[in-house]
């Protein structure tokens, strides 16, 4: 393999593996959605 396409190969997976780490570190702080406490809560549309 020659020099270059050893440095894109490296610096290729040097991002990727950046990206995956950040956005998997994201998804794990993120705080869960409240769910709904009742299924009238659920509801979207008001009903008069």
């Amino acid at each position: 393999m020659s020099t270059s396409a050893l440095i894109t190969m490296l610096s290729t997976w040097t991002v990727i593996s950046y990206f995956t780490i950040r956005f998997f570190i994201k998804v794990v702080k993120t705080p869960p959605k409240p769910e709904p406490d009742s299924y009238t809560d659920n509801d979207d549309v008001k009903r008069p």
